[in-house]
């Protein structure tokens, strides 16, 4: 068994739920070095997280990120934390919700992900900049 690991840094996305399947692939061609393991990603961010959900339909994205923002709504009278602006606190709730890493199968070369699924950046912030990931696989490298 091989362990590699490896920080890659993603571009600033817009606030909500923004599909990364392809964009992770590219930035980690190691990936496809390997015939079996798992694949582990985990984001060194407290205002953003990762999630596994449908990558079809560009509606589920924005249903996610409509019902989150009920769940965990700006401006309330009753948070103590607001110094780093509205959005921030909300940000730490919704973070809460969710994860802050995932691990996918990997299959000859391959994240053996279902056939609807895509890993989501969960930006929370309005303005969330750069966001760092570290990616681990475990497993057995190809012949």
């Amino acid at each position: 068994m091989e362990v590699f690991q490896k920080e890659i840094k993603l571009p600033p996305k817009h606030r909500g739920f923004n599909l990364i399947t392809g964009e992770l692939e590219k930035l980690c061609p190691e990936i496809k070095t390997f015939s079996a393991g798992i694949v582990h990603i985990f984001i060194q961010h407290t205002s953003a997280l990762l999630t596994l959900n449908e990558n079809a339909d560009p509606s589920v994205r924005a249903d996610l990120e409509t019902h989150f923002n009920k769940l965990a709504p700006e401006n309330q009278p009753y948070y103590l934390h607001n110094s780093e602006g509205s959005d921030d606190m909300p940000a730490h709730i919704k973070a809460s919700l969710l994860s802050s890493s995932v691990s996918i199968p990997l299959t000859n070369g391959e994240l053996n992900l279902g056939t609807w699924q895509g890993i989501y950046l969960c930006e929370h912030r309005n303005y969330g900049g750069a966001r760092k990931l570290v990616v681990t696989i475990f497993g057995e490298k190809k012949k």
